[in-house]
Parts: structure tokens; C-alpha cells; sequence
């Protein structure tokens, strides 16, 4: 297996305990996504006033923007327990279903990874989340019956990196549905000089905007590199992080300014150096540099699009001019030649 990046959006077992002290519990806390924290203002607080259940949310978007935070925000919001799950751990009915019946009222059920759920896991899903009410099958073969369960009005929130593996009648029941997106480099220094302040950790301007720019747009990410800048300080400096110790830590932990690492740089040489520049097949891509292909797409792929240095075509993934120009090279001219 190989090693975990430093630079990975996707949350490892070092992350959990350290994010659980982090993680703001109000909207007004939560730093960025401005649209969607304002439409989800407004969906909460009209759901107190009426005292009802709010309905269903889908957040959708990359690894480490903060859907699981939102999640429990939304729950804090609204003054109920979240009980959290994931896709892969409900793996019978029965499980699912005895979660279902245990939520209070207008309690909030979160399932993360929900497009893992198996087809027989949503078949139960969709009578609760319409008509709050469980089908359940007693017996077996011609004395088979269909009981109905009430539930208790409860919300539940999904999330999830894949929307194109949801099925259509799972999309169809969630009524707030809104997609997190990569943070800009303002939010990021607001996010990491909040960091620093609840873990203890001095940090001036400079050495904050330093870690915010290599963060890849995500919050995960800029969390971890301050814990690595801050472990560098207290070995290598007086404890405190100046831009130049944060630009020695970086460095040695191979994170340039664009917030790549090898592993980054690896695939954007295979495709201009092993495919022409591209169009060239995701399997293709996995094959040269030793990595599963739904990694790619899930973690590599959507910051590297999102900054302009791939682009994703019917025929296949391409490097862009500035990938190009990133190494020092000249792309090649992608004019058509008339005959």
C-alpha cells in the first residue's frame, strides 16, 4: 500500500481526533461556502418556527470540504442529535432499520458515502424518507406480509463525492440538495489562523497565507499542514511560525506552492510525457503510475481541473498549456492543419 499523502483531501485515522476539535458547531463559525450557509440559515430557521423536521439535505463535493462539519451544524442548528453512519457499515436492512426506529424526533440521521449503499439498503430508505414509515416483510414465501412501521418525522442528511453513482429515486427524496466547493485562498487563512489559535500554535500573516496557498483549496488539507508546520517549529525553530519556517517545512515536506506533491507531478508528466499531452484514458493514467483509477478521479482530478491544469473530454483526459508551462515546457499546437 502506499503511502498516505500529505496533501490528500481524503481523511485518515490521524485527522478524526483532530478534527473533532476543530470542527465549528455554528454557521455563523463555519467559515466559507457563503451561499450555501445562507440558504441553509434560512431553510433552518424556518423549520424552528414551524417546529418540524427539516427536509432532506444532499452535500455533495470533494473529500475534506467540510460536509461531515456541516452536517453536524445543521444538527446543532436545529438543537437535535445527529446519529451518524456510513454507506459501506449498513450492510442489511435490519441495520438500517433499527437506527430508523430508534431517532427521537426531528433527530438528524447522517450517512456518509451514501452512494455505497446497497440497492436493498435504499429500498428501505424510501418510504422513511417520504412518508416516515418503515416496510417491513414478515415471513417468508406464499405467508409472507408487508408490515408498515411509523417512524418518528426525522432528517437525513447524505453526503457523498459520486452524485453520477446515486440513483435517480434516492436523488429525487432529498429536497435541500447543495454542492461544496473548493475554498478560496481568503477563507483558507481564516480557516488556519482559527487552527492555530484553538491549537495553541503563534503564527504571523505571512506564515498563514504560506499554508493556505499549498492547501489545495480544501480545509482537511490545510489543517494537516499545519500540524506538520507546527511539529517543524518546535524542532527546528523557538515554537512559533514565521514564513520562513513554514516555507522550510513545506519544502521539506515536497509541497510546492501550487500545493503538489510527487505524486501530483507524477501524473501530469505521464500524460504529457507518456501520452502526447493527451486525450488519454483514465485506466490508461492508472496503469502508468501505479495508482487506482477511482483515487484519480475522486482526489486528484478535481483540484488539478479546478486550477486549470487538466481538462476532462469525451475522448479522455488532456494536459492543459499551463501544465505544460508549469514544467517548463511548450504545449504542442492542438490547431487542426487543413489539408
Amino acid at each position: 500500500m502506499a503511502p498516505e499523502r500529505i496533501v490528500s483531501s481524503v481523511q485518515v485515522a490521524e485527522d478524526a481526533q483532530y478534527e473533532a476539535g476543530l470542527r465549528p458547531r455554528t454557521l455563523d463559525d463555519y467559515i466559507g461556502q457563503d451561499r450555501l450557509r445562507e440558504n441553509l440559515a434560512v431553510s433552518i430557521t424556518a423549520t424552528r418556527n414551524r417546529q418540524e423536521a427539516l427536509d432532506h439535505v444532499m452535500l455533495y463535493g470533494p473529500p475534506g470540504l467540510g460536509k461531515t462539519t456541516l452536517a453536524h451544524v445543521i444538527g446543532h442548528e436545529l438543537g437535535v442529535q445527529v446519529r451518524a453512519t456510513a454507506g459501506p457499515v449498513l450492510e442489511k436492512p435490519g441495520d438500517l432499520a433499527a437506527i430508523l426506529t430508534n431517532l427521537k424526533e426531528r433527530e438528524v440521521l447522517f450517512i456518509d458515502e451514501i452512494h455505497r449503499m446497497s440497492p436493498a439498503i435504499e429500498e428501505i430508505l424510501y418510504p422513511a424518507m417520504e412518508d416516515y414509515e418503515l416496510d417491513i416483510i414478515i415471513g417468508q414465501g406464499p405467508g409472507a406480509r408487508s408490515v408498515k412501521v411509523p417512524l418518528r418525522p426525522f432528517t437525513l442528511i447524505g453526503a457523498t463525492t459520486r452524485t453520477s453513482l446515486l440513483t435517480s429515486p434516492l436523488r429525487a427524496r432529498f429536497g435541500i440538495v447543495h454542492r461544496l466547493d473548493f475554498y478560496t485562498t481568503d477563507d483558507l487563512k481564516k480557516i488556519v489562523h482559527r487552527s492555530a489559535r484553538i491549537i495553541g500554535v503563534p503564527i504571523d500573516e505571512p506564515a498563514t497565507c504560506e499554508v493556505a496557498g499549498r492547501a489545495r483549496g480544501t480545509p482537511r488539507v490545510a489543517n494537516r499542514l499545519l500540524r506538520r508546520v507546527r511539529d517543524f517549529a518546535e524542532v527546528r525553530a523557538d515554537g512559533a511560525i514565521t514564513v520562513d519556517v513554514a516555507r522550510q517545512a513545506l519544502e521539506l515536506l515536497e509541497v510546492d506552492e501550487n500545493g503538489f506533491d510527487e505524486s501530483d507531478r507524477r501524473l501530469l508528466l505521464a500524460i504529457i510525457e507518456k501520452f502526447g499531452g493527451g486525450p488519454v484514458g483514465l485506466n490508461s493514467i492508472a496503469a502508468a503510475i501505479s495508482e487506482e483509477k477511482e483515487a484519480i478521479e475522486d482526489i486528484y482530478e478535481p483540484f488539478l481541473i479546478q486550477i486549470g491544469f487538466i481538462d476532462r473530454t469525451p475522448r479522455g483526459r488532456v494536459a492543459t498549456a499551463r501544465a505544460y508551462g508549469f514544467f517548463g515546457l511548450t504545449a504542442p499546437d492542438q490547431t487542426p492543419r487543413l489539408l
